[in-house]
């Protein structure tokens, strides 16, 4: 079995911290290096629920993409939620290790794991990276799609590939335009109005967009906006994460045994859709899925 310092070396190889940005909180946040690593779990948030997951499945490891401490904090007591995380980690003798914006802008990486559980071709990233001669790394990607979809038939895609949530797909700009090309970003993506306006793209599929720059995007342009759930952009990265580390676990020997949790961690549980007037508001129409149809999304 390899040591946790050995797995952690190999993790930032795939994920190096210098690439996360200054004020990120990325790496390993409890662990002793020299334990033994056998299990590992790969989730989204170092939740309670999560880490209470990764005690039942006896695992060595649990490696999320958000951080458990983003900001600075004078108490790990158990008496907080994030040191009750803290506590139960050590207890159980599990390390933790986070992946942040540099899983975001890896290669591969969030928003090619996005891409991918969509279905479309990554042509570039949205935002390269400029340390990167290959010009392969970056924030966001812009895909092609091997056939035109209206707007309303790629957010039924989209609510049928990615997780299921409460929120499911929002949809802002006409439902029936073309969809020939797409900028996606995993997580919150409002900040990258200006580079995907520059882009040229037909649509755009991130998370967490907020009133007035949503409004100004489709009032000046013709872009179709698709806004689903944080939780939801960004778990097909663990399937990624969990891929890789099983590919460096067969090629070195070390037998990791790599599982993804399939626990919703978003936070919203419930949807109750508003009375649409038929002549303002349409609806994106019953042949949207239902949850039950989700592909490749966790129980």
């Amino acid at each position: 079995m390899p040591r946790l310092s050995e797995v952690i070396t190999a993790l930032e190889n795939l994920w190096p911290a210098e690439r996360a940005e200054s004020w990120d909180a990325v790496g390993t946040v409890v662990g002793d290096p020299d334990q033994e690593v056998r299990r590992v779990l790969i989730a989204v948030d170092p939740v309670q629920e999560i880490v209470d997951e990764a005690v039942e499945q006896d695992a060595d490891l649990l490696i999320t993409h958000h951080p458990l401490y983003l900001r600075g904090t004078t108490t790990v007591a158990a008496s907080h939620f994030k040191g009750r995380v803290v506590h139960t980690l050590i207890k159980n003798d599990i390390a933790l290790h986070v992946a942040h914006t540099n899983a975001d802008t890896a290669d591969p990486g969030v928003s090619d794991a996005l891409a991918g559980a969509l279905g479309v071709r990554v042509v570039r990233p949205l935002v390269p990276d400029p340390t990167d001669p290959a010009g392969r790394r970056g924030l966001g990607r812009i895909c092609e799609l091997d056939h035109p979809l209206t707007v309303r038939e790629l957010a039924a895609l989209a609510a049928r590939r990615l997780p299921a949530t409460a929120q499911g797909i929002r949809v802002a700009g006409d439902p029936e335009a073309v969809v020939r090309t797409l900028a996606v970003s995993g997580g919150s993506g409002d900040s990258l109005f200006d580079q995907v306006r520059a882009a040229g793209v037909d649509a755009f599929l991130t998370a967490d967009l907020r009133h007035h720059p949503a409004s100004e995007a489709v009032a000046h342009s013709p872009l179709a906006l698709l806004d689903a759930a944080h939780w939801a952009t960004e778990w097909p990265w663990c399937e990624l994460a969990a891929a890789q580390l099983d590919e460096i676990s067969d090629r070195r020997g070390w037998g990791l045994r790599v599982q993804v949790s399939r626990t919703v961690t978003d936070p919203w549980t419930a949807h109750a859709a508003s009375v649409r007037p038929s002549t303002t508001t349409p609806a994106l129409g019953s042949d949207t899925p239902a949850e039950s149809e989700t592909s490749g999304a966790p129980n």
